[in-house]
C-alpha cells in the first residue's frame, strides 16, 4: 500500500490500519474488532492478557465527535490492561485494580489533549475472570454481559447516559475524573463474559439475543459470529466483541469491596 492509502498496483483504496483485528489468548479468550460498513476508521480498541491465572480484557470505543478518537481508545485499552496486570501481580484485589486501571486510563487519554476543546475521548469497559469469579468496571456505554450456558444472562454494567442516550461520563480531558461502576459476580455454572461496544449491543441489546447468536464452542468463533451479525444487520458503527470462557467450577456468588468506584453488590441477583 502506498503512503496515500491506495494500492501501488491497482490503484484501489485499501482498508485502514486496524480495520479488522482478531486477538486470542492461551486461556481461550478472544476478541474481534471491525471497522464496520459505514466508518472510515476503526475507533474501537480491544486488549487481552493472562496474568497468574486471571484473564484480563479491556474494550474501548472512541467518541466519534472527538478528535483522534481511535488514538484515545487504543491508549485507554493498552494503559488499562497494563495497569490491571501490574496490580494483580502485586496482590491487589480485582475491584481495587479495576478502579485504579480506569483512573490511569483516563489520565493517559487526557494527556493526549491539546486543550479541553480539542480532547480525544473514549468509553471504557474492563473485565477480570478467574477461579474466584468475574469482576467488571465501566465508564460510558461500552458494556459487559454474563452469558451462562444455561439459564438467563444479564447485563453487568450500567450505561452512563442521559436524555436521548447522550453520554454523561467518558475518558478524556473534557470529562470529570472517571468513577467506574464496579461489579463482582461468581457464576453458579459455566458460561462467558462478553465485553463489547455499542456497535454490537445496539443490534443485540439483551443477553438472550447475544447468546442466541453464539455459533460454536470457541471464543474466537463466537466473537466472529457476534461481529458478523452486526455487520449483516447494517454495520453502521465500529463493532467489537471480546469473550472470556468462565470455567465450570465457578459455582457461587462472591462480593468484594473496592475503593474509589461505585460498587454494586450482586449477591442477591438471581440469574
Amino acid at each position: 500500500m502506498a503512503p496515500d492509502g491506495y494500492c501501488w498496483h491497482c490503484g484501489a483504496g485499501q482498508p485502514g490500519f486496524r480495520a479488522r483485528l482478531e486477538i486470542t489468548t492461551d486461556s481461550g479468550a478472544a476478541g474481534v474488532s471491525d471497522r464496520g460498513l459505514r466508518r472510515g476508521v476503526n475507533a474501537d480498541a480491544v486488549a487481552l492478557d493472562v496474568v497468574d491465572g486471571w484473564t484480563l480484557g479491556v474494550v474501548c470505543d472512541g467518541v466519534s465527535m472527538s478528535p483522534r478518537a481511535e488514538r484515545a481508545a487504543r491508549v485507554a485499552a493498552e494503559t488499562g490492561l497494563a495497569a490491571l496486570a501490574a496490580a494483580l501481580r502485586g496482590g491487589v484485589i480485582p475491584e481495587v485494580a479495576l478502579v485504579d486501571a480506569a483512573l490511569r486510563a483516563g489520565r493517559a487519554v487526557s494527556a493526549l489533549a491539546e486543550s479541553v476543546h480539542a480532547a480525544p475521548a473514549c468509553t471504557y469497559v474492563a473485565g477480570i475472570c478467574g477461579q474466584a469469579g468475574i469482576w467488571v468496571g465501566s465508564v460510558g456505554d461500552s458494556r459487559a454481559y454474563w452469558l451462562p450456558d444455561e439459564g438467563p444472562g444479564m447485563v453487568l454494567t450500567e450505561d452512563d447516559t442521559g436524555a436521548d442516550e447522550v453520554l454523561t461520563a467518558w475518558l478524556g480531558a473534557d470529562a470529570d475524573e472517571p468513577v467506574p461502576l464496579i461489579r463482582s459476580y461468581r457464576p453458579r455454572g459455566p458460561g462467558r463474559l462478553l465485553l463489547c461496544t455499542d456497535g454490537l449491543w445496539r443490534y443485540l441489546p439483551t443477553a438472550e439475543a447475544l447468546r442466541a447468536n453464539l455459533r460454536g464452542s470457541g471464543s474466537l468463533e463466537n466473537a466472529r459470529s457476534l461481529v458478523g451479525y452486526a455487520l449483516d444487520a447494517g454495520g453502521h458503527d465500529n463493532v467489537t466483541a471480546l469473550l472470556v470462557r468462565v470455567p465450570e467450577d465457578a459455582v457461587e456468588v462472591v462480593v468484594e469491596r473496592g475503593q474509589g468506584g461505585r460498587v454494586v453488590d450482586l449477591a442477591d441477583q438471581q440469574v
